[in-house]
This record gives C-alpha cells, structure tokens and sequence, in this order.
C-alpha cells in the first residue's frame, strides 16, 4: 500500500507543532515561503522533491531529545545538615518521598534516604526524634546535572545506582529526578 502525502492542513498543523514559521520553514527547506504558503493553502501540488525537503525539516523539528527538564519535580525537597531526625521523617512523609537531599545552604552536601533512618531506628533504638541529628546518616549526594541534560543520561545515571538526580540550573537546584519519573515516562 503507498502511503499518500500530507494534505495542506496537515502540513500546517505539523509546522505549527514544529513551531516553525513559514519563513522559518521555507529557509531550512531551502525554498521560498511564497511556495510554503502556496501549498498550504491547497494552492499547488509541490513536486514529490520539494515535499521531501519539507518534510525533513519538519521531521527534524519534532523529534527534539526529551531532557530532565521534562521529567524534574520542582522544588527540591530537601534538609539541611543541621536538621533533627525527626524533621527529616516529617518531610519524607509529608511529601510522599523515599530520599531527601541534604543542603548546606544553597549547596547540595549529601542525602538521606528512608532505608537508611530505618536501620538506624532499629539499631540504636532511637526513641526521641526530636534530638536526634541527620549528621551521622547523611551519605553520598546525589549527581547534579544541567537542566539541559537528555533522558538517556539520566537513565543510565539512575541505573547505575543512584536513587535521584538533581537538576541544577546555573548554579541552582531547580529540579529532581528519580527512578519512578523514567518509569512512568515509559509506561506512558
């Protein structure tokens, strides 16, 4: 079976999508916008070459590479060193999450997951958490990658071992991503 070609609106929607201007559409392609307008308005039938670059273009421009900007959770939940066990507990259940980063002002010194307070529960038997610090629980931080940063990165960093990511922008925390947030990018 052959495949029929894009009919006038659906080469416009596909621009649109591409967010691409006429002009835009018609440099990249390489032909003038006055033809791009033309076929669009079911004015001419493009010869099957210069659909081919038009098509291309748009193509191109669709299948731009999800980032981690995608997949982030903003803001970053997290504690501060100094924080008592018993807060860390309270922002874990609050917020429906299994990993805290751990701040030092405005820079990320560690995390502290929710396996590792319960161990320490258990082992020291803690009862009072109120007075008890996160210091001594505190483990490694946790990656920080640009904004920018593509899925599949994040994947293999998550894969690799790491619970979370976090997603920095010029020197900031803006985002957090987990392994929940790929799999439920792929189960939809």
């Amino acid at each position: 079976m052959v495949a029929l070609p894009p009919s006038p609106q659906e080469l416009r929607s596909l621009r649109k999508k591409a967010n691409l201007t006429q002009k835009e559409l018609a440099m990249k392609a390489g032909i003038s916008q006055a033809l791009i307008a033309r076929i669009e308005a079911g004015d001419v039938d493009p010869r099957v070459s210069t659909l081919r670059k038009i098509l291309i273009v748009l193509s191109g421009a669709t299948s731009v590479k999800k980032t981690v900007k995608d997949l982030m959770h903003a803001p970053v939940i997290a504690i501060e060193e100094t924080d008592s066990l018993d807060k860390a507990i309270e922002k874990l259940w609050k917020h429906g999450i299994s990993q805290l980063p751990v701040m030092k002002g405005d820079r990320a010194i560690g995390s502290i997951k929710e396996e590792t307070i319960l161990k320490a529960i258990k082992e020291n038997n803690v009862k009072d958490l109120s007075n008890y610090s996160i210091q001594p629980l505190i483990e490694e931080s946790f990656p920080i990658v640009s904004i920018e940063t593509d899925v599949d990165e994040a994947t293999r960093l998550l894969s690799s071992g790491h619970s979370a990511i976090l997603v920095s922008e010029h020197g900031m925390m803006v985002g957090i991503v987990t392994k929940i947030d790929l799999i439920a990018r792929h189960g939809m």
